[in-house]
């Protein structure tokens, strides 16, 4: 019996060009699976970093209320606020509960935000030592438009606008603090801010 070609060809397997259509086939396959699988892994990734920072700015701004809420004349008799600016702010509290009054200062230097720390000496007693500083947060990401510190005298009713420089130091009766946070600004997550306020209780009068 004889055959034609295209029996011949059947009865032999698949064909050639079968062939690279399958492998073809198989590669887009894989692709898709591949850049679908690397997503999946990236967004996972984005979504712990984004948790992670939620919960770092959330305890640092906890720490920094409390702080700040707490300020009260210094052990040598100084005002509780010492200076006050948009990326930094300087006063006095008893941190450690030691019975003294630690200076205490904010500040954010490029992007990391540093607590610095100075305890009164000598008698009478100065803040002339060395300032301890302790590292609090990484990533920061705050803009001219979004001064980490903003300040409000006793006039703030919530929707009041922060006062204006220069600022008239005895006047500030709440602080608000506001953090942009992002390890790396170049991938996802979106840059997040967050906020709290603190309320001088030892400077309180009308809020």
């Amino acid at each position: 019996m004889k055959f034609t070609e295209s029996q011949r060809a059947q009865s032999n397997g698949f064909t050639l060009v079968e062939v690279l259509a399958s492998i073809s086939i198989l590669v887009v396959v894989m692709i898709a699976v591949s850049s679908f699988q690397y997503n999946v892994i990236n967004y996972n990734r984005s979504s712990a970093v984004s948790l992670t920072n939620a919960q770092e700015a959330q305890s640092l701004l906890k720490v920094m209320s409390k702080e700040i809420r707490s300020m009260e004349p210094s052990s040598n008799g100084a005002y509780p606020i010492a200076s006050a600016g948009t990326s930094s702010l300087t006063f006095f509290a008893d941190i450690d509960s030691d019975g003294t009054k630690e200076q205490v200062r904010y500040y954010i230097s490029t992007t990391t935000v540093f607590r610095g720390t100075i305890k009164p000496t000598g008698s009478p007693l100065a803040y002339m030592g060395a300032e301890i500083r302790r590292t609090l947060a990484t990533g920061i990401r705050n803009s001219s438009t979004t001064p980490i510190f903003e300040y409000f005298d006793g006039t703030y009713a919530g929707t009041s606008t922060p006062m204006t420089y220069p600022l008239t130091i005895t006047s500030i009766r709440l602080v608000k603090m506001n953090l942009t946070i992002d390890t790396d600004p170049s991938k996802a997550p979106i840059l997040r801010t967050f906020t709290t306020q603190a309320g001088l209780r030892n400077l309180k009068d009308n809020l």
